[in-house]
């Protein structure tokens, strides 16, 4: 018998003794953990008189009206996202569910001065790969034809982007800017320059920056992003973006505060769009977000508190990974410094180890998500969600996800 079918033989008596413990363990999507969920339980008392339902300009949160947000809430998240608060609209509970808007809204009516998505030939969008499968999932259901870039370790290839932008149909780009999902990346300054200074053919292409992980970070030694509106700015190309982010997973994901910020015209249109579709969001909800963060800083601060939660968790899971898979040269991946995933790369193997691990107890995203159309070419990424299980399961789940990857590598090999 040869080393490899040996050590096959012992990694399947392993896995099996794993089968028999009946796990159940859901890791296939990026929820908070209960312990998260807890540390702003006290927000749902932060409305307690009167004197609390009156926004800074007085006006009743209760009522109509407001239908940007209260001036504190777009100042908060303005300073957040880095733009000024006559710039940030703040929303429901949900900036995915701003995304489809805004996608919808250029797909059927477009900007102004510029014909409707619907209308025109032939529609495209760039997806950097391996990206977030939702925002993949929009532009699938308006039959928007995606284009994939690659991702580096400084982010989307800009060479091939600015490339892509010269042909007339591509309309936008998705981005995560910062510990981008699922692989963890930061944009460098030097990609965020090059993305601010595009000059696409497409008079109306619009850079969806999703920067929903902007302050996650797991410690106080963390990736810096930079500001791309004031990049933008430089080159007279601020309207070509649409920022969003949330407190989806800083408060509550149920019930948080969604946040998106344009500049100029596409600011114009985002509110002349949001007139005829809404009075107002949940002003009562944005009203509890000030009184409890009170500003930025305090959503920084707060952070800390998720970071000692989740810093552990993500120690587990790359510590797990350095120990059974390091040096082997079966896989890769990439140390994050905040966000939610982790991703993994075992060329022409994903599928074969979701299913082994599914078949044991443990559910995770199914091999070709991170991609468009689900369908990765390599079949290789897996994204790792560890915010949800407790640290003891993660053990139990790292364990066996570095077990699954051995067998399905040797089974190719032997």
């Amino acid at each position: 018998m040869t080393i490899e079918a040996k050590r096959l033989e012992e990694l399947t008596a392993r896995y099996e003794e794993y089968c028999a413990r009946g796990l159940a363990l859901d890791m296939s999507r990026g929820k908070p953990g209960p312990e998260q969920l807890e540390l702003t339980a006290d927000m749902l008392d932060c409305l307690n008189s009167h004197a609390d339902f009156k926004a800074e300009d007085g006006m009743d949160v209760r009522n109509y009206g407001g239908l940007t947000g209260i001036p504190e809430a777009r100042r908060m998240f303005g300073d957040v996202l880095g733009v000024p608060a006559e710039n940030v609209i703040v929303g429901g509970n949900s900036s995915l569910n701003l995304m489809f808007d805004y996608i919808a809204n250029m797909y059927s009516m477009g900007a102004t001065g510029c014909e409707p998505w619907c209308k025109q030939e032939t529609v495209k969008f760039l997806c950097p790969v391996p990206g977030y499968d939702r925002h993949f999932s929009i532009t699938e259901y308006f039959g928007i034809e995606m284009v994939r870039v690659p991702m580096n370790e400084d982010g989307p290839d800009m060479d091939v982007v600015e490339q892509l932008i010269r042909d007339e149909a591509v309309k936008g780009m998705w981005c995560v800017p910062m510990y981008s999902n699922p692989g963890g990346i930061t944009y460098a300054d030097e990609t965020v320059r090059r993305l601010a200074a595009m000059k696409p053919r497409a008079k109306d292409f619009r850079l969806m920056w999703d920067n929903a992980y902007c302050v996650h970070h797991l410690s106080d030694t963390h990736d810096m992003l930079l500001n791309i509106f004031d990049e933008a700015k430089k080159h007279g190309n601020e309207e070509h973006i649409v920022a969003f982010t949330s407190t989806s997973k800083i408060s509550f994901p149920g019930a948080g505060v969604a946040v998106m910020a344009a500049m100029g015209k596409t600011y114009d249109d985002i509110v002349r769009r949001l007139s005829m579709q809404t009075i107002g969001y949940d002003k009562m909800n944005m009203m509890r977000h000030v009184r409890y963060f009170k500003n930025a800083a305090g959503i920084v601060s707060h952070m800390k508190l998720h970071a000692a939660v989740l810093r552990p968790k993500f120690d587990v899971v790359l510590n797990t990974l350095e120990k059974h898979l390091g040096g082997k040269n079966m896989a890769q991946w990439h140390r994050p410094t905040g966000g939610y995933f982790v991703s993994v790369d075992v060329p022409g193997c994903a599928t074969e180890i979701i299913r082994l691990l599914r078949k044991a107890g443990v559910k995770m995203t199914e091999a070709g998500a991170p991609f468009p159309y689900h369908h990765d070419p390599e079949d290789k990424t897996m994204r790792i969600a560890p915010t949800y299980p407790s640290v003891a399961e993660l053990e139990q789940a790292m364990e066996l996800f570095c077990i699954c990857t051995e067998i399905a590598v040797l089974k190719k090999s032997v």
